[in-house]
């Protein structure tokens, strides 16, 4: 693969020349990470990742090396990457420069570029195998039912069918329900996970036969698609019974020309998630191209609302898992244009939709933002909608208040999975308050710190007292219903803890500073 090439695979949304050399096209050799302070060995060709390295004195001195070892490329961020003095260096060693995006991360990065060299490196395995060379993964899932003899399915690691075979005749009912809904049924899925399939799938290339113990199923042959240390995905093949090993072996060979379609799949959808990330991140935040991100996103007539998903769960793949199904169920949000407005940026999973849907007096609001939020699992989902945005600029607003009530949510200061901005703004308000509140110390200003005090020691009951009286505004039969006491005992306690600390309740900036 030639290094324009490869640019063009990865995409000018990840990857922007600076400057090349002129001449003939070299070919590329191997990805190689270069970190600040550690030794590097090259070899002609390489493609070199100047890995968090944004000092102009080590990146001349990295490019250096790259010259000595005539290494193809050297891959720096900003500002290290338009350094006036880092880029005459470039041009005069002959080493072609290469600008990555900032939003970019480096472990995406490496991703893309090895998927591209792979992609290539793989394209010969196709041949003699009866796989189509270059295209339709239906047509790979054909070639490799004729070589088992069987209908398969070919499905990525979350168990989503990516293509099958034709022969329905020779299915069963799971498979057909897998064809339909274009995932495994959960109760199979259970099944499988019960005798450790995917664990096997992950730490194993050999094929692994599954037999038929759920109704309705017939026995499976599944090949792992692994390249590298990655598994993308698996074959599943409908058999009879036991495969000879002759045949197996033949279905085992074929998972190495589907990891080339898998790959090409792989890089493809990265490249394209990232240039909505982008896109979508650009509007949520205001950053410069918001106009033009919108057009492209199709937001030309709001009014529109931002939606924004937290997931809790301790397993790290199944919390990743949940968020794309929820960019998933984002992007098909009745009313929406287009068919992905909705992003997963850093752990939250944003979408713009259609703001009547979501609106608190809509009847629909809550049965779809409950069913936005349904998860299976160890997962749990906090759904969270912000304000209103008339125009795409009020869209950076709709996402704070957004982000504001998920983190109401996420904390446990709303009992509920869901919640629309309108109805919480209150909260949201004293949140913020609280928060500058403790970074301030305001509670060891005054007297309350000495009222705290006497409940730890004399195990006293004041400060709630207070806080009750307080909040229902001095009125005895609330505060004493909120404290499940008698009125009498609460009028009680308020004149006991006057004599602990002075306090002058009738007035309403004591009163304000109490509750804050």
């Amino acid at each position: 693969m030639t290094f324009q090439r490869l640019l063009d695979a990865v995409g000018a949304s990840v990857l922007s020349e600076v400057c090349a050399p002129a001449g003939a096209p070299v070919p590329l050799g191997d990805v190689v990470i270069a970190e600040p302070d550690s030794e590097v060995g090259l070899r002609t060709g390489d493609v070199v990742l100047g890995v968090n390295l944004i000092d102009r004195e080590a990146a001349l001195r990295l490019l250096s090396l790259c010259a000595l070892q005539s290494a193809a490329a050297l891959l720096l961020k900003a500002p290290a990457a338009v350094d006036a003095e880092v880029t005459t260096a470039a041009t005069a060693a002959g080493v072609a420069l290469v600008q990555v995006a900032h939003q970019a991360g480096w472990a995406q990065v490496v991703s893309l570029l090895r998927a591209a060299l792979d992609s290539e490196g793989l394209g010969e395995s196709v041949v003699g195998l009866g796989v189509a060379e270059a295209g339709d993964l239906f047509d790979v899932a054909d070639a490799i039912a004729g070589i088992i003899d069987a209908p398969v399915t070919i499905e990525d690691r979350t168990s989503r069918v990516l293509a099958y075979s034709t022969r329905q005749e020779c299915g069963d009912e799971a498979r057909v329900a897998t064809i339909m809904g274009r995932h495994v049924p959960d109760e199979v899925n259970a099944h499988y996970r019960r005798h450790g399939v995917f664990h096997r799938i992950a730490q194993d290339k050999r094929p692994i036969y599954v037999p038929a113990v759920v109704e309705g199923t017939k026995p499976r042959l599944v090949v792992p698609v692994h390249a590298g240390g990655d598994v993308l995905g698996s074959i599943w093949a409908i058999v009879p019974g036991p495969v000879p090993a002759e045949r197996a072996v033949a279905f085992a060979t074929a998972a190495d020309a589907t990891a080339l379609h898998l790959l090409r799949r792989r890089a493809e959808a990265d490249r394209e998630r990232l240039v909505l990330t982008d896109m979508v991140a650009r509007v949520l935040h205001g950053k410069a191209g918001a106009a033009d991100a919108a057009r492209l996103l199709g937001l030309s007539a709001g009014p529109w609302r931002v939606i924004a998903v937290g997931v809790r769960c301790d397993d790290t793949d199944e919390a990743e898992t949940q968020r794309l199904a929820v960019q998933e169920r984002l992007s098909r949000f009745p009313g929406s244009r287009l068919r992905s407005p909705a992003a997963v940026i850093g752990s939250v999973v944003y979408g713009i939709v259609d703001a009547e849907p979501v609106a608190p007096a809509s009847r629909r609001h809550s049965e779809w933002l409950y069913e936005l939020g349904e998860t299976a699992g160890r997962a749990t989902q906090f759904v969270a909608v912000g304000g209103l945005a008339a125009s795409v600029p009020e869209l950076a607003a709709s996402r704070e208040q957004a982000d504001d009530t998920l983190e109401l949510l996420m904390s446990g200061l709303i009992t509920d999975s869901q919640a629309v901005h309108d109805d919480v703004w209150a909260k949201v308000v004293l949140r913020r308050v609280a928060l500058a509140a403790s970074t301030a110390l305001t509670a060891d200003i005054g007297p309350l710190r000495h009222l705290v005090n006497h409940d730890r020691e004399c195990r006293t009951s004041y400060v709630p007292t207070l806080e009750a009286w307080l909040e229902e505004m001095g009125d005895p039969k609330a505060a004493a219903a909120r404290l499940h006491i008698h009125p009498n005992t609460l009028r009680h306690r308020m004149r006991r803890l006057r004599d602990v600390v002075e306090l002058q309740l009738d007035s309403p900036d004591i009163r304000s500073a109490l509750l804050l």
